[in-house]
C-alpha cells in the first residue's frame, strides 16, 4: 500500500575522478592467493622525437579492509540496493525508499509504502530492472507479505503476490532477480519457535523456503524448502547464497547452484549440520546441508545476516568473497565458494571492528559493498600501502 508519493529530481554530482578511476585503473588478477603483476600503464613522450615508451604503475598492495562511514543517525536502514547507472536506493523499514548517489541519501523519498514495523516487520527488500521500476517487499498494516512493483513516476503499485502471516517474526526479507528473469522471495516458517506451524517440510505452502514470482503475470511457486528464516541471500550469476537464521544453537550459509531447484535445507529436521526437532527425527536423505554453520556463542553470533558477492573495483583481490555478518556479533567474514566447496575463509573483524547490529549487506551501482546497522550505513573500503 503506497502511503505517499514524493517525487524528487535526484541529480547526481559525480566526481570527476570516480567514474575514471574505474575505468582505468589496473586490474590485479589472483591465482591460489599470489597477486600477479599489475599491467596499467601510461606513455610518456619526452621530446617531439622521442619515442613512445610505457612504465608500468603498481598498485598499491592491498593490507586489509576498513569500514568507511557514508551516513549515521539513520533511522533503520534495511537494504541497498544498484538502480540507475549513477546512483542506488536505500530503503528504511519504515516504507521509505531514498536515491543514494554513493555519497549522500536523498533528502526526500521516491516513495514512501504504508508498513507494520511490528516485530520482524516492515519494509523489508527490494529491486530493479530499470529506473522506472522497483519492486519491494513489504509487510503490510496488517502484518501480511506483500510484493508489489512502484512506478517511481506516478507511485502506481502493482500488487504481484500477498501471503498471509501468522506471526510478527519470521517474515524473511530478501527479494532480488534472479538469473532466469524471475523475482525471488525469501519467506520464514511463519514464526514461533520450533516451526509451531509446520510449515519448514510443507511444500503446499510459500511460508518455509525460497519463492520464484513471475514479475509480469505475478504467478509464484515453491522453488526450494526447508528454510526457518532466510533474511538475506545473494544470487551471484548462477550460484544462490542463503544465510538462514538459527534458532538456540547454530546459525547456517547454504550456497547452491540455480540450475536446480526444489532443495530441502532441512528445516526442522536439521538445524544447520545437526538433527534438531525429535518429532520430525532425524533422516537427512534428501537434505541439502549448508557449507557453513557458525555456532551460537562464537563472537556473539546470535542471528545470522546474510551478505552479497564483492564484485567492484576498488579491492579486485577480493573479487568473487562473499561476505556475511550477524546481528549480534556484528563482525565481518568471507569466503569463497569453488563451485562445491567453500574456501579462503578469512575474519576480517580485527581490522574494521565490529559495526554493531549489522541487520544487512547492500551494493552499489557501482558493486562496491556497504554494511547497514539500525543507525549507519557503512562502505567496506581497501588499506593500501
Amino acid at each position: 500500500m503506497l502511503r505517499r508519493l514524493s517525487l524528487v529530481l535526484f541529480v547526481v554530482a559525480l566526481a570527476g575522478c570516480s567514474q575514471g578511476a574505474v575505468t582505468t585503473t589496473t586490474a590485479v588478477v589472483v591465482t591460489s592467493g599470489t597477486e600477479a603483476p599489475p599491467a596499467d600503464t601510461t606513455s610518456s613522450t619526452t621530446s617531439s622525437t622521442a619515442p613512445t615508451t610505457s612504465t608500468t604503475v603498481p598498485r598499491p598492495e592491498l593490507q586489509g579492509l576498513t569500514y568507511a562511514v557514508v551516513a549515521e543517525g539513520l533511522d533503520f536502514p534495511i537494504i541497498l540496493m544498484p538502480w540507475t547507472a549513477d546512483a542506488s536506493l536505500v530503503g528504511f523499514r519504515d516504507g521509505r525508499v531514498h536515491a543514494f548517489d554513493g555519497e549522500t541519501i536523498s533528502a526526500e523519498p521516491l516513495f514512501d509504502l504504508e508498513v507494520s514495523t511490528d516485530g520482524e516487520r516492515g519494509l523489508l527488500g527490494l529491486d530493479t530492472v530499470d529506473a522506472g521500476s522497483v519492486y519491494v517487499h513489504y509487510s503490510d498494516p496488517a502484518g501480511d507479505t506483500v510484493v508489489s512493483e512502484i512506478t517511481v513516476s506516478t507511485g502506481a503499485e502493482r500488487v504481484l503476490l500477498t501471503v498471509s502471516q501468522p506471526a510478527a517474526n519470521h517474515n524473511g526479507g530478501m527479494l532480488q532477480f534472479g538469473p532466469d528473469g524471475r523475482l525471488f522471495l525469501g519467506l520464514g516458517d511463519g514464526g514461533g519457535s520450533n516451526d509451531r506451524f509446520g510449515h519448514g517440510q510443507n511444500t503446499d505452502t510459500l511460508l518455509g523456503g525460497i519463492v520464484a514470482i513471475d514479475p509480469e503475470s505475478g504467478d509464484s511457486r515453491l522453488w526450494s524448502y526447508g528454510l526457518r528464516n532466510p533474511y538475506r541471500f545473494w544470487f551471484d550469476g548462477e550460484v544462490l547464497y542463503i544465510g538462514d537464521v538459527g534458532q538456540g544453537s547454530y546459525e547456517e550459509v547454504d550456497v547452491v547452484v540455480f540450475a536446480q531447484e526444489g532443495f530441502n535445507f532441512g528445516w526442522p529436521i536439521t538445524e544447520a549440520l545437526h538433527c534438531f526437532s525429535p518429532r520430525t527425527g532425524c533422516d537427512m536423505d534428501g537434505i541439502t546441508l549448508p557449507l557453513v554453520e557458525v555456532p551460537h556463542g562464537d563472537a556473539g553470533t546470535c542471528s545470522i545476516t546474510g551478505g552479497v558477492v564483492y564484485r567492484g573495483a576498488s579491492i579486485p583481490e577480493l573479487d568473487g568473497h562473499y561476505f556475511y555478518s550477524d546481528f549480534c556479533g556484528g563482525w565481518l567474514r568471507s569466503l569463497r565458494f569453488d563451485g562445491s566447496d567453500v574456501t579462503d575463509q578469512k575474519d576480517w573483524t580485527d581490522q574494521v571492528g565490529v559495526a554493531g547490529n549489522v541487520v544487512s549487506f547492500g551494493v552499489d551501482h557501482d558493486g562496491e559493498i556497504y554494511v547497514l546497522t539500525p543507525d549507519a550505513i557503512r562502505t567496506i573500503a581497501p588499506l593500501r600501502r
